[in-house]
C-alpha cells in the first residue's frame, strides 16, 4: 500500500463564503441556517495589535476561524467535493478530516492518478498543496523499494520518507502497518518533568498521580486503541510508565511498585489500552448495527 499525507498551504484562511454558502445550499441545509452564515460571514472585522497602537478595523472577505468549533464542519463540506470527483473504487483510498488528506493506493501509478485528480479540484477551490509538508510513505513486503516521485502540477516531487504523521499518528515504513510510539514517549515525559518541576515533592503522591493520570496518559496513549500494537509495544509501555513511577516512589524495585500501584489504583497502559478497544470494538458493532 502506497499512502500519500497532503498538507494544503493556509487551508482555512481560503475558504470563499459564497463558494461555501452554495455548497450548503446544494446539501438542502436549512434557509434560516444559511441566513445566520451568511450574515455571520459579513459582520467579520479585525484589525492589527503592534504593542499598544491598533490599526483600523478592516472586514475579512475569505476563510474560517481557526479554532472555532464550526470551522471543521464547514472546511469539511467545502472540500467533499474531492472525493465526488473520484470513481467509486477510488473513494476508498481518501480520508479527509479538516484540512488533512490521505490518500492510498495499491500502486505508485494509481496514487499519482488520485493525487492529480485531488489537485486539480483544489486548485478549482484556490487551494494550494504545501510541498514541504506533504509526504509519500510505502507499507508492505517491497517498502523498502525505491518508487518514482510524485509530482504535483507544476513539476514539484512529494518526496518518500521512513514515517508519515496523520492526526497525530506517526505511521512508519515497514512490511505491514505499524505506528511509532517514540514521540509518544517523548511527549510523555515532557509533561511529567513538566509537572514534576512545577510541583516536585511538595504534592502527595496521589495528587501527582492524579495529574498524570489526567494530564500525562493521554498523551501517551494518544489513539493507540486502534494501532496495532504486540506484546513488546504494551511493555514499553508499561516499562515507561513504571520507571516514572519508581521515580515517585523512590524505588527501583518493580515489586513495590506494583504494590504502589494497587493501592492508588492507578492502571498500566496495557491495562488501559485493552479496555478502550474492548470499547471501541463494541461502539463499532453498534455503529454497523444502527445503519444495518
Amino acid at each position: 500500500m502506497n499512502l500519500c499525507t497532503l498538507d494544503l498551504s493556509k487551508a482555512f484562511d481560503k475558504v470563499n463564503h459564497s463558494a461555501l454558502l452554495l455548497k450548503l445550499m446544494k446539501r438542502n441545509i436549512p434557509v434560516e441556517l444559511i441566513r445566520i452564515l451568511e450574515n455571520w460571514f459579513k459582520h467579520c472585522f479585525t484589525c492589527v495589535k503592534w504593542n499598544s497602537v491598533y490599526s483600523r478595523f478592516f472586514k475579512i472577505e475569505y476563510g474560517v476561524r481557526q479554532g472555532s468549533v464550526l470551522s471543521p464542519c464547514l472546511f469539511a463540506v467545502y472540500l467533499d467535493d474531492i472525493v465526488n470527483t473520484l470513481s467509486v473504487s477510488q473513494r476508498h483510498f481518501i480520508i479527509l478530516y479538516a484540512d488533512d488528506i490521505l490518500i492510498m493506493a495499491p500502486s505508485v501509478t494509481e496514487l499519482q492518478r488520485i493525487v492529480s485528480m485531488c489537485e486539480l479540484e483544489l486548485q478549482l477551490l484556490d487551494m494550494l498543496v504545501n510541498v514541504n509538508k506533504s509526504c509519500c510513505l510505502r507499507i508492505g513486503p517491497r517498502h523498502a523499494v525505491s518508487c518514482t516521485d510524485i509530482l504535483t502540477h507544476d513539476g514539484h516531487s512529494i518526496p518518500w520518507v521512513n514515517s508519515v504523521r496523520y492526526l497525530g499518528v506517526f505511521i512508519v515504513q515497514s512490511s505491514k502497518f505499524k505506528c511509532s510510539l517514540d514521540n509518544a514517549k517523548r511527549s510523555f515525559h515532557r509533561s511529567v518533568n513538566a509537572i514534576f518541576s512545577k510541583v516536585g515533592r511538595s504534592a502527595s503522591e496521589e495528587v501527582f498521580l492524579q495529574l498524570v493520570s489526567s494530564k500525562c496518559m493521554p498523551v501517551l496513549l494518544y489513539a493507540l486503541e486502534v494501532c496495532p500494537l504486540n506484546k513488546a509495544d504494551l511493555r514499553s509501555l508499561d516499562f515507561t510508565v513504571n520507571r516514572v513511577l519508581m521515580k515517585l516512589f523512590r524505588t527501583s524495585n518493580i515489586e513495590i511498585v506494583q504494590d504502589c500501584r494497587m493501592f492508588f489504583k492507578f492502571k498500566l497502559p496495557s491495562e488501559i489500552l485493552t479496555l478502550r478497544y474492548n470499547k471501541f470494538i463494541s461502539n463499532q458493532h453498534a455503529f454497523a448495527s444502527l445503519h444495518n
